[in-house]
């Protein structure tokens, strides 16, 4: 009767975990920043801080939502041009500055406003309207 029971919660908890998750994909969050931060080295070396807004997002080769990533980031970005600019990075090739922006899953995308600070993060694929609004927040 024990083992059924615990088999049970483990159930319900996994159903709740999952449907937090569910929830929170594709959904832009702020992100706090301080005034001062100094820019990650890594950042700059990739684009990052440059006096415009980027959307800087991580993919790979193997991951199938990565490609409507790309195709929300085109459609946002192609009718504004110069309001942003984009950056794709390789998840295998750039893992370091993975874990130093804390990327747990693919797709991760980031907003960073001129200054070089993240300003907007997402996990999974995101809305062009939610993508839109973040960037006219900049």
């Amino acid at each position: 009767m024990i083992g059924v029971i615990v088999l049970a919660a483990v159930i319900v908890a996994t159903l709740v975990a999952g449907t937090v998750l569910r929830a929170r994909s594709g959904r832009i969050r702020a992100v706090e920043t301080t005034t001062h931060a100094e820019l990650d080295p890594a950042l700059a070396a990739v684009g990052v801080g440059q006096d415009v807004p980027v959307v800087l997002h991580f993919s790979a080769p193997w991951c199938g939502p990565c490609a409507a990533v790309r195709r929300v980031i085109e459609q946002i970005l192609g009718g504004a041009p110069g309001s942003a600019r984009e950056i794709e990075l390789d998840l295998d090739e750039n893992p370091s500055l993975a874990r130093t922006l804390g990327v747990l899953s693919l797709p991760t995308t980031f907003v960073f406003d001129a200054d070089g600070r993240e300003r907007f993060r997402v996990s999974g694929v995101p809305s062009p309207d939610d993508l839109r609004a973040a960037l006219a927040a900049l």
